[in-house]
């Protein structure tokens, strides 16, 4: 069997979600699991309404309509029978969202983005299951939070894999059903409390099925050939890998690539289960394979993270930056939730480059300040090669001003900013 996932660009509209059915009536005869993210943008649209409702910004109707309005537009489209049955499936689940956005918030803006974040893969793949059925592609949907189960931290939620691996194999009897269709990103505390697997983590439910069930092979359909070796809005003339290995992929993903999530690789490298990327738009194309193959990247691979922060720590008696002040440096890091995505460490400072984001790096940066000097520059990209060479670096870094660099054998990362043309 064969573990399909569908990304949110796949199902944005009427016709997309027609276009998963041709792609799935390519494999007519096989068993596959289908794990499907939020429709197109909604994951965002959806983060729009927890911040609304989280601040009480007077914004929760407007944001609560448009989002319904978009996804009803698509049902209608495929669903001109007002009388079918999806209409009041979604019914129900736009009733049970405005009433959570009635109640009083928990103060945990993390237990809340769970909670309300999530009813999108719930509305996309309940949409699509309907569809498939009325195209003649019978299939049976199964709620991802009945199957994975995992710890409470929300928003990055741990697999308690034991539990899951039985439940997936007790509910996905592909003896009985040929296609199963649930959602990514999501799961459930064993006390049934939703939970996310982190942002774009409809990949790494798809490797979690694929694991359980010790499927043949995993395939994520996206807009792109495969993977390409730079992100197309920033190189024009970008490359596509047809292989990777499981080494290099996980690299690429933890540094950033957005074509993989960063947990997916290790529970496929567990079974050696191959991993295809491939186009949802030309799918007899052969895309990508991620497998065990020793083989290195043939070309430099670029990964541009943008809306970065540096944050330099220094001790305020300008002693050493030793053991014992980095235990507690990344004891706040911890505490606050913040992934370093590159750092560098001197005599007398720690310097840290992270993801910016207004709830938790002002907070981070309050807190450190209680022992140490801190200075912080926002506004920066990060650049990423892998297999870089000199021109690869002279490429990306043209009218650029280079605040931290650190390299590896294989790997240069740069904090960047844009050289000041005009400066006043």
């Amino acid at each position: 069997m064969k573990v399909f996932k569908f990304g949110g660009a796949s199902v944005k509209d009427a016709d997309s979600v027609r276009n998963v059915a041709s792609v799935l009536n390519l494999y007519s005869d096989d068993k596959i699991a289908v794990v499907v993210s939020a429709m197109g943008k909604m994951t965002n649209a959806l983060e729009r309404l927890l911040h609304a409702y989280y601040y009480d910004t007077g914004k929760i109707e407007e944001e609560f309509c448009n989002i319904k309005e978009y996804h009803i537009s698509i049902t209608y489209t495929l669903f001109p029978d007002e009388q079918h049955e999806i209409y009041k499936e979604l019914e129900n689940l736009f009733s049970l969202l405005r009433i959570r956005l009635q109640l009083p918030n928990s103060e945990n803006y993390d237990y809340e983005y769970d909670q309300i974040v999530s009813v999108g893969e719930i509305i996309s793949s309940k949409i699509l299951s309907a569809y498939l059925n009325s195209a003649g592609i019978h299939n049976r949907w199964i709620d991802a939070r009945s199957i994975i189960k995992t710890d409470n931290t929300y928003r990055d939620a741990k697999i308690d894999w034991n539990k899951t691996v039985e439940l997936v194999r007790d509910m996905m009897d592909f003896h009985r059903e040929r296609i199963y269709i649930t959602q990514g990103f999501i799961g459930s505390t064993a006390e049934n409390i939703t939970t996310t697997l982190g942002r774009e983590g409809s990949d790494f439910s798809a490797a979690i099925l694929a694991y359980s069930l010790d499927a043949e092979k995993v395939a994520i359909w996206k807009d792109v050939p495969g993977v390409l070796n730079a992100d197309p809005k920033y190189f024009s003339n970008t490359v596509k890998l047809d292989k990777l290995s499981y080494h290099d992929a996980i690299e690429l993903a933890y540094y950033g690539a957005s074509v993989i999530h960063p947990k997916t690789i290790k529970p496929l490298q567990n079974k050696k289960i191959p991993l295809w990327v491939k186009s949802f738009l030309s799918p007899k194309e052969k895309g990508t394979i991620i497998q065990n193959d020793k083989a290195e990247l043939q070309v430099p691979s670029f990964i541009f993270k943008m809306n970065q922060v540096l944050i330099t720590i220094t001790s305020r008696d300008f002693s050493f930056i030793a053991e014992q002040n980095l235990g507690d440096i990344f004891h706040e890091l911890s505490r606050h939730r913040v992934r370093i995505n590159v750092m560098q460490n001197t005599a007398l400072s720690f310097s840290i480059c992270a993801d910016w984001d207004e709830r938790k790096i002002p907070v981070l940066i309050k807190s450190l300040e209680t022992d140490y000097m801190v200075k912080y520059n926002k506004n920066l990209e990060l650049v990423t090669i892998r297999h870089y060479d000199d021109e690869t670096i002279a490429r990306v870094t043209e009218n650029k001003e280079i605040l931290l660099e650190e390299k590896s054998r294989y790997t240069v990362q740069m904090v960047m900013r844009d050289i000041d043309k005009n400066p006043e």
